[in-house]
């Protein structure tokens, strides 16, 4: 069960998700048709989720090394070259996404101190902006594991 979450955990999580906007899509659509108002939560949720989902795609792209990259001329480079640079590469990601966790979880810390709640759904903001630190954290620890692969199987 743990290796199955562990290799599909963001496609679960982006399918949930998806799948939830297509509902509050569809309702706001069915309120707007039927009644002439609007489900005003609907682009908050919407919104924030579709945030998460783009966190949870990088995370992906990450996990099967398919983020976006120019090959032509780290190919050209020698072994020993592209190795550098893709320690060099690895630090800077290690690095950003550090960075966005560590200044998601000041923004949820200050959200809670200051009891920030959503306009539409007045609940508290931090509810959605807790998942910036902790899918940071998640792309980190799939960089790592990418990365511990690839030096494994000489593949850089």
């Amino acid at each position: 069960m743990l290796d199955f979450l562990n290799k599909r955990l963001e496609e679960l999580l982006g399918a949930f998700l998806l799948a939830v906007m297509a509902c509050i899509a569809f309702i706001n659509v069915i309120i707007r048709y039927c009644t002439n108002l609007s489900f005003a939560a609907s682009e908050e949720l919407t919104v924030n989720f579709f945030v998460w989902i783009v966190l949870l795609g990088t995370s992906r792209a990450f996990r099967e090394g398919t983020n976006f990259s120019m090959n032509l001329l780290y190919d050209a480079l020698p072994r020993y070259i592209r190795k550098i640079l893709y320690i060099f590469s690895v630090i800077c990601c290690l690095v950003f996404f550090a960075a966005l966790a560590y200044e998601g979880y000041i923004e949820v810390m200050d959200e809670i101190e200051l009891d920030v709640v959503s306009e539409s759904l007045a609940i508290p903001v931090w509810l959605y902006t807790v998942c910036t630190p902790a899918i940071s954290v998640v792309i980190i620890v799939r960089i790592l594991q990418k990365t511990w692969e690839d030096f494994r199987t000489r593949n850089f």
